[in-house]
């Protein structure tokens, strides 16, 4: 899709006045503190948002209903199909519950699981961590359990112990929302559920999120773990959780960062890689096929990866 040598001087010039305008890369401060950027930090503004067609191949197909890809730190926005439009994202929620959890709790924080904990997710024909009522673990174990397993009975106990209670929780949740700039987005649960309300958000602003979350060390440890083992102890039997997430091991560079599903949402999938220095961010949100999601963001990782590559040989070469 080059058009020759104006076209190209075009496109560095761009990519220039675009990493010129993108927020300075985050300087992580430890393994607990965690980033709570004010929401005009964001990647928001129009002004500063630059949609660039691929350099060597054609857009990838997103059967998708809604989908958002854009670099961190440039700002530049890669894909956007129905970006702000509000739907159910099922258990991407649970970003956003890490998220508040670690601004309340300590990571070594100790947590007796209780039978309500094991049966919500029973009676929500929901993912689990195989939890079992009287187990202790810590919190850093209890996101493990709630972000690769994508286990409800997990969220349950964090979200009962932090709000304390629910409904409590879920307003901090979306407390954190607006706080971080991220308007089209409410939150009805801590795990995305359908009852009693599974709230709503937007690619776009799930995308930030992600942006936000990784930027945190232990948070993106977490979602970029493939597989976690918690040893059997006098307070909690063996646990092995396996990341849900396809990507990890098979995509260049990939961070994580959550999968859902529900019948409302459909197969969503919070993803990012980072490639050439760059960190590419996405969301996939209401695909019909639960494979499908994986192949599409691997194809839009390349796809903007190799807009990425071509760039910086551009401004090199200039």
């Amino acid at each position: 899709m080059q058009t020759g040598g104006i076209r190209l001087i075009v496109c560095a010039t761009l990519a220039t006045l675009v990493t010129g305008l993108a927020t300075p890369a985050h300087a992580e401060r430890g393994t607990r503190q965690l980033v709570r950027p004010a929401a005009q930090q964001l990647v928001q503004p129009a002004a500063r948002q630059l949609v660039r067609p691929a350099a060597h191949r054609a857009v990838p197909a997103v059967p998708a209903r809604a989908a958002y890809l854009f670099d961190s730190g440039t700002g530049t926005v890669h894909l956007s199909k129905q970006a702000t439009r509000r739907m159910p994202v099922a258990s991407l929620t649970k970003v956003m519950t890490a998220y508040v959890v670690l601004r309340e709790a300590g990571l070594n924080d100790i947590v007796t699981v209780n039978a309500g904990d094991v049966r919500h997710a029973a009676t929500n024909d929901a993912t689990a961590a195989a939890l079992r009522a009287g187990e202790r673990l810590t919190v850093r174990e209890l996101l493990y359990g709630a972000m690769l397993p994508s286990g409800a009975d997990a969220t349950h106990a964090l979200a009962r112990v932090y709000g304390p209670g629910e409904s409590r929780f879920v307003a901090k949740m979306n407390a954190a929302a607006r706080s971080l700039g991220l308007a089209g987005t409410r939150y009805g649960n801590s795990d995305g559920l359908p009852k009693p309300s599974p709230g709503y958000s937007t690619a776009q602003d799930q995308a930030r999120l992600a942006d936000i979350a990784l930027r945190d060390p232990v948070l993106r440890t977490i979602a970029s773990t493939r597989r976690y083992v918690v040893r059997k102890s006098k307070v909690h039997r063996a646990h092995v959780w396996t990341n849900t997430n396809k990507l990890l091991g098979e995509a260049p560079g990939a961070l994580g960062v959550k999968t859902g599903y529900t019948r409302a949402a459909g197969y969503c999938l919070s993803f990012a890689a980072d490639r050439d220095g760059h960190r590419l961010i996405g969301v996939i949100l209401g695909d019909t096929r639960a494979d499908r999601r994986f192949q599409t963001a691997g194809r839009l990782l390349d796809w903007a990866g190799d807009q990425v590559a071509s760039e910086t040989d551009i401004t090199e070469d200039l």
